[in-house]
């Protein structure tokens, strides 16, 4: 658009640019679209108008002579008042849609890395929202991620009360056993990872730069006000900042899946097929890891298969009037809570600390019986069973195949019995950045450490500890050639860079993985 030059600078890539519908990508033309909404760009969608008319010409001017030029001369106002629009209207939506799919589908993989990250399990924890002018946040959360304490520190300027700041953050690690610090990877984050690596602890203290976004979106929802109706918004953040760091997938259930951060374009898709599908996609991690029923919140428990919300508030209910689960049996005495939901949620909820090993297993209720019966056979107990590898070796998994229990339901109950409670997800590692802060302290040719914070079709966002994020275009995160940069790195996996090229007009960093 013309005299929207400066402004839309960021569009500045496709001021006159032309390529093919067939193959544009589709980030690519989302970006378009959005340029277009936002009043920079203007688009145009058609054939090569000589090329189209030449072809309607062949077919329908079949003479020679003053009727054969009406013909030509009313085929040529109706294809560039009638036919010319129509096919850039059908082409338009046709295009949209596919793009829309293939952007929910980055997002949604990138949701599931995400909510599939590595926890860092049940450990004391602070979690600190930092600031400058307004402070830093800290809360204490003891190992099932309840609110012990929490306080507000000035380490940063105007403020400047670093010895002080020292001292609260000395006395709450000693005085509640801190085993590990998150701190919000947003303002000051950086500044506030400094100041602590410089604090000597008594005891060794793990210290994660967590990624925040969203952490406000939850702050005032209905969700974080039902959790902790006296906080104020800034305590709730700092919980889930916190939180996020212990059990990401049981934190970041909470808070609208496109306020996370990851994926490309989400808020110019449509949006009913992008809610259906991040909510299977939501359903099937929390299905996947399965959750502790003695920890696990009502936002979580609506996940699970057979549960919703009326039968997760009933849970939590007679959790908090009759204490911690011991079998998985005794949900059957939750009101509500009838033969057909045990059937499809029993499987996916673990009781950690359970009278029965099987409790804390993906074993299925309905077939304990078969794993009593394969422990009785051996002449041992169950709890023998998954204590003693050589026992389980000697089972015989051809003598139980029968009826609806095939070989693949019996691998995969002995599976379970080798690693009873085991989380898929590993568990978080700490991360140190390099010694950069902001874009003006980046050179090209710098080789840094970072995390990748999204992927897209056309490459991978790397946090290196500048407010900027880097892009590692996908034609720079390997010398052979990347159809899906996700077949190449992880969510929240630890890389080294090199800096190509720094925008400062722009805010733009250029990374390459290449040879590095």
């Amino acid at each position: 658009m013309k005299g929207k030059e400066t402004e839309g600078a960021k569009y500045r890539d496709y001021f006159d640019w032309s390529e093919k519908l067939a193959t544009c990508p589709s980030h690519r033309l989302l970006a378009m679209r959005r340029g277009e909404d936002e009043g920079f760009l203007r688009i145009g969608i058609a054939p090569e108008e000589d090329v189209a008319v030449a072809d309607l010409e062949r077919i329908f001017v079949t003479g020679y002579g003053e009727s054969a030029e009406q013909v030509r001369l009313a085929l040529k106002d109706g294809y560039k008042r009638l036919l010319q629009p129509a096919i850039e209207t059908e082409f338009r939506n046709a295009s949209k849609e596919k793009a829309d799919l293939e952007a929910i589908r980055v997002f949604a993989e990138n949701l599931r890395q995400l909510l599939l990250s590595a926890p860092l399990g049940e450990q004391r924890v602070l979690g600190i929202d930092p600031g400058f002018r307004t402070g830093c946040k800290v809360v204490v959360l003891d190992a099932n991620g309840n609110l012990l304490h929490n306080t507000a520190i000035y380490p940063h300027e105007p403020k400047r009360q670093v010895f002080e700041s020292q001292s609260v953050i000395e006395n709450l690690a000693d005085k509640f056993q801190i085993e590990a610090i998150a701190v919000g990877n947003g303002t000051a984050g950086r500044e506030t990872m400094d100041f602590l690596q410089k604090i000597k602890f008594r005891q060794p203290v793990e210290m994660f730069q967590v990624n925040e976004a969203g952490a406000s979106i939850y702050s005032a929802s209905e969700v974080a006000r039902e959790e902790f109706p006296t906080e104020d918004i800034t305590v709730r953040g700092a919980v889930s900042i916190g939180r996020r760091l212990m059990d990401p997938l049981a934190e970041l259930v909470k808070i609208d899946p496109k306020s996370i951060g990851v994926g490309q374009y989400q808020h110019d898709v449509n949006q009913t097929l992008l809610k259906d599908s991040l909510d299977r996609t939501v359903e099937s991690c929390v299905n996947a890891v399965g959750i502790n029923l003695n920890t696990a919140s009502k936002h979580l428990l609506t996940y699970i298969s057979g549960l919703g919300p009326g039968l997760a508030q009933n849970i939590v209910a007679f959790r908090a009037e009759n204490g911690a689960f011991r079998r998985r049996a005794d949900l059957k005495k939750v009101p509500r809570l009838g033969d057909k939901a045990f059937e499809q949620c029993a499987g996916f909820l673990r009781i950690r600390s359970a009278d029965n090993p099987l409790d804390n297993t993906a074993v299925h209720p309905e077939r304990y019986a078969l794993v009593e019966q394969m422990a009785k056979d051996l002449g041992c107990t169950v709890s023998d069973l998954v204590a003693d590898r050589s026992l389980r070796q000697k089972i015989d998994l051809q003598r139980y195949a029968k009826g609806d229990v095939g070989l693949p339901t019996l691998q995969d109950i002995l599976k379970e019995l080798e690693k009873p409670g085991l989380d898929p997800r590993g568990t978080a590692q700490p991360f140190e950045f390099g010694n950069v802060h902001s874009i003006e302290d980046l050179a090209p040719g710098m080789v840094l450490p970072g995390i990748v914070t999204n992927i897209t079709n056309f490459g991978v966002f790397v946090d290196i500890g500048v407010k900027a994020g880097g892009l590692v275009h996908v034609s720079q995160l390997t010398d052979k050639f990347v159809k899906n940069p996700a077949d190449v790195v992880k969510l929240n996996q630890q890389v080294m860079v090199r800096v190509l090229e720094v925008d400062l007009e722009r805010k733009r960093v250029a990374l390459t993985m290449r040879g590095v």
